[in-house]
């Protein structure tokens, strides 16, 4: 699957505010958003483009697809999958994307970024109810359990991400067995269990032109 491999400071700059692709190194001073100047990159200070309706539409499609690392044909079927759901278009959307392996993974406090779950998810170091699920966009649903496999536990990448779990909040439709390390999946979630600077509607918008 086509995936950006770019340097992701220059995405986080790109929308002007931190969308946390760098684990760690994004709470501290290294952090690009607080080293550089307050301007897109390429872009000069005095040149900024104008406000309207459509650009911060497309600004926050952008800043949301981003965050979730994922490219344009892809978070369009996310969309047009929420549309056909029953209930608020841009809250299936969320709920789609967070319902993802691999921001699972993220949210239980295992990757340190999404990017890093995604990661362990492809090398096959995470089971779903036992089994080994190597795919970042499989679904999870209530009563899943989410756990590392038996030959990850050692691993110096997830016994970092534990470490720096001080700052890290498991949502509460989540449930994180830390000794196990394993996480259960309580609920789907609501709305406001969605901790991200998001404004869906702005998106659903966009989309509907």
């Amino acid at each position: 699957m086509a995936r950006y491999t770019g340097p992701d400071c220059r995405l986080c700059r790109r929308e002007g505010e931190k969308l946390f692709m760098k684990g760690n190194r994004c709470y501290t001073d290294k952090c690009a958003i607080e080293k550089r100047a307050p301007n897109p990159p390429g872009m000069p200070p005095r040149r900024r483009p104008k406000e309207s309706e459509y650009r911060t539409q497309l600004r926050e499609k952008q800043k949301t697809k981003r965050m979730y690392g994922m490219l344009e044909k892809q978070f369009r079927g996310y969309y047009e999958l929420a549309t056909r759901q029953t209930g608020v278009t841009g809250e299936n959307l969320l709920r789609l994307l967070e319902t993802r392996l691999d921001n699972v993974v993220y949210r239980l406090g295992f990757g340190v970024s999404r990017d890093e779950a995604r990661q362990l998810v492809r090398h096959g170091h995470i089971n779903v109810n036992g089994t080994r699920v190597d795919i970042p966009s499989y679904r999870v649903r209530p009563g899943d359990l989410v756990s590392v496999t038996v030959k990850a536990k050692d691993l110096l990448v997830i016994k970092g991400a534990i470490l720096s779990n001080e700052r890290h909040t498991v949502p509460s439709w989540l449930e994180l067995d830390l000794d196990k390390l394993q996480g259960s999946v309580l609920s789907l979630p609501s709305r406001d269990q969605i901790d991200v600077g998001i404004r869906e509607s702005l998106i659903v918008e966009l989309y509907s032109k």
